[in-house]
């Protein structure tokens, strides 16, 4: 039975992905901040462990909780968006390094603390959220200036990874959800059964082939 591990998966697009690779006979690992809490989470059968991914002590305490059990997918998940329709002026550096926090480095210190369980897996595939909005070819309406700076910058970051961890045997990999119905968009846009699926297909057929690519929920690749 192959191990995922999803983080932020108490709710919206993770709570998803937790509730179809549950379905479909994966074991799941689901993180949540406030596991307490995650009634839904564990209604899928998944395995509830505390995490914050802005706090390196929680994630050593991850770590150490998993015992070097090996992971064979990883999904960094977690991620925020605060004020969205903000004007450049009404950005505060507080704010921008926030999402950055969690949405560019909580990616890249997850990943990295995992990497033993997940060379000890057999599919070794490293995978995290990236956006439409992190590309900056696609930017044909500005706005969301804290969001796009932490995916385009998380969309590095996975390059830098697949350079030196691909020639180990490890798959990293992007994916698109699209713009989903979920608390983060207010409700509006694509069914989050549909984006989920359709991420899922896409992380049972990937291959060492797609080191470095951004694919979307649609298995369309997003440009840079």
């Amino acid at each position: 039975m192959a191990t995922i591990l999803i983080s932020g998966a108490n709710r919206g697009i993770g709570l998803e992905l937790a509730r179809q690779f549950a379905a479909d006979g994966w074991e799941v690992i689901g993180t949540a901040r406030r596991p307490e809490a995650a009634d839904a989470l564990r209604a899928t059968g998944a395995e509830v462990l505390p995490l914050e991914v802005t706090d390196p002590a929680s994630i050593a305490a991850l770590v150490h909780s998993l015992n070097g059990r090996p992971i064979d997918v990883l999904i960094a998940n977690a991620g925020i968006a605060i004020n969205l329709e903000a004007k450049p002026a009404e950005v505060t550096k507080d704010e921008f390094l926030k999402v950055v926090g969690t949405n560019t480095f909580g990616p890249l210190a997850l990943a990295t603390a995992l990497k033993p369980n997940l060379l000890a897996g057999e599919k070794r595939i490293v995978t995290a959220m990236s956006s439409l909005m992190s590309s900056i070819e696609a930017n044909d309406w500005g706005k969301q200036y804290s969001y796009r700076a932490s995916k385009t910058g998380l969309n590095a970051v996975w390059r830098a990874l697949t350079l030196e961890w691909e020639p180990e045997g490890l798959t990293c990999v992007l994916l698109r959800p699209g713009f989903v119905a979920t608390e983060m968009t207010g409700g509006q846009g694509l069914a989050v059964e549909e984006s989920v699926a359709g991420m899922k297909r896409v992380v049972e057929g990937l291959t060492p082939a797609d080191a470095g690519r951004i694919i979307g929920y649609d298995g369309l690749d997003v440009p840079w």
